[in-house]
């Protein structure tokens, strides 16, 4: 099997599967991203363990540029996305929204 073929098999050896992001286009890379800082707002929010440290870690700096970084990439998004897509991520920009001011509520 050669080097191309075994990156886009998949995950044969429990290994997560390498992807050459320079072949996205702009929009598939910014679905890319509003994952990674969703993931890392949860995280940053504290309601997530890091799973780096095993710990929970709250930055709600972080956890609020992260929050204003996807509803920007959402913003400019959405103009390409079908209803549903666009109902998703709304849901996940309000669910992070409103856990982050629930955390902010809880310690302060």
């Amino acid at each position: 099997m050669d080097d191309e073929k075994q990156e886009s098999s998949g995950d044969v050896e429990g290994r997560p599967t390498v992807i050459n992001m320079t072949l996205l286009d702009t929009y598939t890379l910014m679905r890319a991203f509003i994952g990674l800082l969703a993931n890392q707002a949860w995280q940053d929010i504290g309601l997530v363990i890091n799973p780096q440290t095993q710990k929970i870690e709250k930055n709600k700096e972080r956890a609020k540029t992260a929050i204003d970084c996807i509803a920007f990439l959402i913003e400019k998004l959405e103009p390409q996305l079908q209803n549903e897509e666009k109902e998703k991520l709304r849901s996940l920009l309000t669910d992070l929204q409103l856990n982050f001011v629930q955390q902010q509520k809880e310690e302060g």
